[in-house]
């Protein structure tokens, strides 16, 4: 798996802010879609608006990242055999909804299971998750659908 791709397309799909600022539903976030809690101490308590340097930016993403992975893994038992598009996928899923909302998609993750690509883009289609991020959403249904074509024997 290709951790720089997989940070440029999150960053993409995220928005990269060098600075605290308040997500769409109203919580401290900073750097790549990080969500800064109480234990990210020196920014939790400071002003919208604070400053966040390079450094601290790219050591959120590779521990937020790791935890994705990791959630991937656990949700999904054939997830280090699948292929490299559809894994980047899911880890783009998984670090915008978390564990606990993934593994919600039941039937999506039983089309996973199965390698069936077409099963896996209809159930991100059919979800509430595709009207909350269109964008972000078509792009990844996209990405399923196209898995469909790479895996036609020729």
């Amino acid at each position: 798996m290709n951790l720089v791709t997989l940070q440029n397309e999150i960053a993409d799909d995220e928005g990269v802010k060098y600075e605290t600022y308040n997500c769409s539903l109203g919580h401290l976030t900073g750097g790549i879609g990080h969500l800064i809690t109480e234990w990210d101490t020196e920014y939790y308590d400071k002003p919208i608006g604070t400053k966040i340097p390079n450094e601290q930016v790219n050591e959120w993403f590779e521990n937020d990242i790791q935890v994705s992975i990791k959630d991937c893994q656990s949700l999904f038992s054939n997830f280090e055999s699948l292929p490299e598009d559809i894994q980047h996928v899911l880890i783009n899923m998984s670090f915008q909804l978390g564990k606990p909302r993934l593994s919600k998609f039941k039937k999506m993750i039983a089309a996973v299971e199965d390698m069936n690509w077409s099963n896996m883009a209809d159930e991100m289609q059919d979800s509430t998750w595709r009207w909350q991020t269109p964008n972000r959403a078509q792009r990844l249904i996209q990405r399923a659908e196209d898995q469909m074509i790479k895996d036609i024997p020729v």
